[in-house]
């Protein structure tokens, strides 16, 4: 089920992503490219000097010939073609070093600058974004494609433009050495560009798809790793290796198909360029015997076909490569161009010199993106005092982690307002408005990291003092203590060596760290056992004193005592009151409250209710 949801998925992103792709796209990267302005001309310059020392070799291979190998060359004349044709490797050599390392240079920056570009924008998407496009394809286009980027900067375009220069060259030495033989050679160039440009565009299509069929592989991959125990706890592995066996032969039948059409463009361009060479050596032979032309000439013409032939494969070849980065250029392109539907304001509002946390809901209409007909919330307003605590209740669906995700603008309203301290939250900065605001969920998320790691993610630059003092506020500290190496203790991904307490204790603790002016809690004592949520009851109450406290509540029990309770029921709000109030005026809260504090009544009952 999972493989065919996650297909369904790919399968639907498709034709959205299904543009026409060509090598003229890949002008993208000059942005990524101007910065090294200087090492690009010192590439060049570099490039040009091999390409025109490689065409020089011909002449020395001529002068070899003719002068070194004839019946009435002297030793000196030797020598002197021998050292002129040592010189040449020489410099080739160095000219090469030169190229290579600063080309590969080149290609190693941009791909660094280019994920750090991806990923600044990524982090910055609103989470709806994330919602419709698959975090194993992003993590994919950020590395793979990326990659692929690198090798095609960082090689495939320094050889496709050296053997450029060399086929220039090439023709120009062969027409200066023979004109006619040239012609030969010429004819076969449109025969070579028809099955270039036929199976260029295959290759492209193919890549594309390839890329997108590995980018499910991996987000296949991440996802079983990631809940490798739910898999095994349901028996799961057979349907699962089941399903990665059909992405990875999916991918494969892909890839065999691209790689078919680079061998047929290969052997296509091969065949007919050195079937060209071959009729080209003969006519050239009966001139050498006829006594037209010389050895040496003939072996010069020889020398710079055959280099035409090898520049004219090797772009063959190297086009293929520009066609599969032409497709990740796409996608990458298509991350940086994501718009971001929660922008922070282009002229932010400073917030007060001293936030007191007076939030206020006016009207609030919401829908989500992949539901718009359907209103999350509905007209809802709401007044929280400064310092004042507010529990939001109301059974599944009623929109109590909607405004929680509303307040954090994860999502802008679309009727009415939001208010902090009087000012609309879209006039403030987004790093403003999250500044002042902390938030404790049901299921605490751990980043892999240290312990301290994980509490600093409240306040960066928090010291050691103040993390322990942090997690001793919610008791904490006893038991990270008793870990091998105490606060530098290893997590794991996603806190997997800790129990579900302990990472609920560091979660809080975070958030003491953080000292908001509003904060949220989503149900954070849910799992804890009975005495630890004592514990941390008491520290929650401390912290929230002085706090404007949003508190999404699943247990009533975990209410009773705040200031004001928000009875929600499919997006609208239904009551409001304190928990002797509501039982008294709403029959929905009152019908819950029985359900909760009566002894006889079963938890699945109450978890339907709530």
């Amino acid at each position: 089920m999972r493989g065919d949801k996650q297909g369904k998925v790919m399968a639907d992103s498709g034709p959205e992503r299904a543009k026409s792709t060509n090598v003229g796209v890949l002008k993208a990267m000059m942005q990524f490219l101007r910065p090294y302005y200087w090492q690009m001309i010192g590439a060049s310059i570099a490039l040009v000097c091999t390409a025109a020392i490689t065409l020089s070799i011909g002449q020395g291979l001529r002068m070899l010939v003719d002068q070194g190998f004839s019946s009435s060359a002297s030793e000196a004349a030797l020598n002197q073609a021998l050292l002129f044709f040592m010189a040449m490797i020489l410099l080739l050599a160095a000219g090469t070093f030169t190229r290579f390392y600063l080309v590969s240079w080149i290609g190693e920056r941009v791909s660094a600058d280019l994920r750090k570009a991806v990923f600044a924008h990524v982090v910055q998407l609103h989470p709806g974004y994330f919602e419709t496009n698959l975090s194993g394809e992003i993590q994919s286009r950020i590395t793979t494609d990326t990659t692929l980027l690198q090798t095609v900067i960082g090689s495939s375009v320094s050889i496709a433009l050296r053997n450029f220069l060399m086929f220039i060259g090439g023709v120009i030495w062969l027409f200066v050495t023979n004109p006619k033989l040239t012609a030969m050679v010429m004819l076969s160039v449109p025969l070579v560009v028809v099955p270039i440009i036929v199976f260029g565009r295959r290759v492209r299509s193919l890549s594309r798809t390839s890329q997108d069929k590995i980018a499910g592989v991996g987000t296949f991959v991440g996802e079983s790793v990631k809940n490798i125990k739910m898999v095994q706890a349901f028996n799961h592995q057979k349907l699962d290796r089941t399903a990665f066996d059909g992405h990875v032969e999916s991918a494969f039948q892909v890839a065999i198909g691209r790689i078919k059409q680079r061998a047929w463009l290969s052997t296509t361009v091969i065949t007919l360029v050195l079937g060209a060479v071959t009729a080209m050596l003969w006519v050239g032979g009966l001139d050498v015997m006829a006594g037209k032309i010389t050895g040496g000439e003939l072996a010069a013409f020889i020398f710079y076909a055959v280099m035409v032939a090898a520049s004219v494969g090797a772009i063959s070849e190297v086009y293929g490569d520009l066609q599969r980065a032409a497709g990740a250029t796409e996608r990458l392109l298509e991350l940086l161009a994501a718009e971001n539907l929660v922008p922070s304001s282009d002229t932010p509002v400073a917030l007060p010199a001293e936030p007191k946390g007076h939030l206020q809901f006016k009207q609030v209409c919401f829908s989500y993106p992949s539901r718009p007909e359907q209103l999350a919330i509905d007209s809802l307003t709401l007044d929280i005092k400064p310092g004042s605590s507010l529990a939001l209740v109301g059974s599944s669906g009623a929109g109590k982690s909607t405004l929680v995700d509303l307040i954090l603008r994860f999502y802008d309203v679309q009727g009415g307002a939001i208010y902090f301290d009087g000012i609309d939250i879209r006039d403030f900065s987004l790093e403003d408005l999250r500044s002042q605001i902390a938030i404790v969920p049901q299921q605490p998320v751990l980043f892999t990291g240290t312990v301290a790691d994980n509490i600093r993610y409240g306040k960066p630059d928090a010291s050691m003092a103040e993390i322990e003092d942090a997690a001793r506020k919610a008791y904490a500290h006893e038991f990270v203590e008793r870990l091998s190496d105490g606060y530098n203790s290893f997590v794991g991904e996603g806190g997997v060596r800790l129990s579900g307490g302990q990472r609920q204790r560091i979660a809080i603790a975070r958030a003491i760290l953080a000292d908001p002016t509003l904060l949220l809690l989503d149900e954070a004592t849910s799992a804890l056992d009975a005495e630890s949520e004592y514990q941390v009851q008491q520290a929650l109450e401390l912290l929230m004193k002085g706090r404007t406290t949003i508190v999404i509540a699943h247990r009533l029990a975990t209410v009773v005592d705040v200031d004001i309770i928000a009875v929600l029921d499919h997006g609208k709000l239904v009551d409001t009151g304190n928990h002797a109030e509501l039982l008294q005026s709403s029959p929905l809260y009152s019908r819950w409250a029985s359900l909760q504090f009566d002894e006889g009544s079963s938890s699945a009952e109450v978890l339907e209710t709530v």
